[in-house]
């Protein structure tokens, strides 16, 4: 949008004495941001701050550098409806490394601070702002937020309350995967206690979210994961992983490997046939996860691509099942869908955490100054931990 990328290009340049358009122009833009004007205070920090940049797509740890950027007098600066937010915490997530890459569908204007979710605290608020208060926590509501940054401004409009009583790393890491999750179980089929689904990934963030949210519902889960049990140490490293799901409340854990060996079909037939099947892998896995489907008008949602592979569809099960294929995207749903509904769904969620019905997400936290190591970090495939940055 053009009005987004004027209001960032201003205030990006805006610490260093650069203006390129008027403040009349920002603030009839200012509602079209996508998240934030990269504005800051010296609420907490001095008169420094730091964010993660790039300036072109490419390899995420040959582009992104750390910058810091004068937070002087910014505060008095809000415009009508918006919050100086001081953040507090931000996950890297796939989608941040694929948007660095330029190969995401939603890509920010360059040059750009990455991160698409993450939690801050309002630390100023404009005279006109009644919706939110001094020390509430907010979330972005919009994707491209911008969100590794110590300080950032935004529009009330593109962020939702989130509650300060649960750890700091599940409110930075609420919107994205327990909310995949949460849309997952609830839109696509009328789940009911002693139900049962199916889903590959499910070491993932969304994966672990699913096993939980569905103990939460009385619902079966049949978890696959990837890897072999074919020699002593792959069958280690599978009794690992799969004990750390079962710990978190799944029903039955398989390696891709053995989903369609005759005990592996004995484990899944002692369930009730699976009427959901949750993909974020493609390829042969999907297929296996449809197979698996045998009641008439189960559906598959994918939800990522992992394997880089399409999804494979048995056709006879499509013909004489019906099986039905969607896909979901946390992103367009919450395009779709009014700021009430997102409100109330971050809220359900964060009454989740707050209960221990869902467990903050297996982290590793990292300095800002060691932001490029952290993306690093999060882009090996086996770490098992989701890289958060800290402020």
């Amino acid at each position: 949008m053009l009005h987004s990328q004027i209001s960032f290009r201003t205030v990006y340049h805006a610490a260093s004495g650069i203006r390129s358009c008027s403040r009349k122009a920002i603030e009839r833009s200012c509602k079209s941001l996508t998240f934030a004007r990269n504005l800051t205070t010296c609420s907490r920090r001095g008169s420094e701050g730091k964010k993660l940049v790039y300036s072109e797509y490419g390899e995420p740890t040959s582009v992104l550098r750390v910058e810091s950027f004068s937070t002087d007098d910014l505060a008095q600066n809000l415009l009508q409806g918006e919050v100086l937010v001081e953040m507090l915490a931000a996950p890297i997530n796939p989608a941040d490394i694929n948007t660095i890459e330029g190969v995401y569908p939603k890509r920010p204007a360059l040059p750009a601070i990455g991160g698409n979710e993450g939690v801050g605290r309002v630390a100023h608020a404009h005279g006109s702002v009644l919706e939110l208060s001094v020390g509430d926590w907010v979330v972005p509501a919009v994707s491209s937020s911008g969100t590794w940054c110590t300080h950032t401004v935004a529009h009330v409009d593109n962020l939702l309350p989130v509650s300060s009583d649960i750890p700091v790393e599940a409110a930075a890491t609420i919107t994205v995967n327990p909310c995949t999750a949460y849309r997952m179980l609830r839109d696509f089929v009328p789940l009911k206690p002693g139900d049962c689904l199916i889903q590959n990934g499910s070491n993932s963030a969304v994966g672990q979210a699913v096993i939980q949210l569905a103990q939460a519902m009385g619902v079966s889960t049949i978890n696959i994961i990837r890897g072999s049990t074919a020699s002593e140490d792959a069958r280690a490293s599978f009794e690992t992983r799969a004990k750390q799901l079962r710990d978190l409340g799944a029903t039955i854990v398989l390696c891709e490997d053995d989903v369609n060996t005759m005990s592996g079909r004995d484990i899944v037939g002692a369930l009730p046939v699976p009427v959901l099947a949750l993909n974020c892998v493609g390829g042969r896995s999907s297929l296996n996860l449809a197979k698996a489907l045998k009641r008439p008008q189960s559906v598959v949602v994918t939800y990522g691509g992992m394997s880089k592979r399409p999804v494979m569809v048995p056709t006879g099960k499509l013909i004489f099942n019906d099986l039905s294929y969607r896909g979901f995207w946390m992103t367009r749903w919450n395009e779709t869908h009014a700021r009430e509904d997102r409100v109330r769904m971050v809220q359900e969620v964060a009454a989740l955490v707050r209960s221990g019905a869902l467990e903050t997400v297996a982290h590793r936290t990292w300095d800002i100054d060691d932001a490029v190591d952290a993306v690093a970090a999060a882009m090996q495939p086996t770490t098992g931990l989701k890289e958060i940055l800290k402020f």
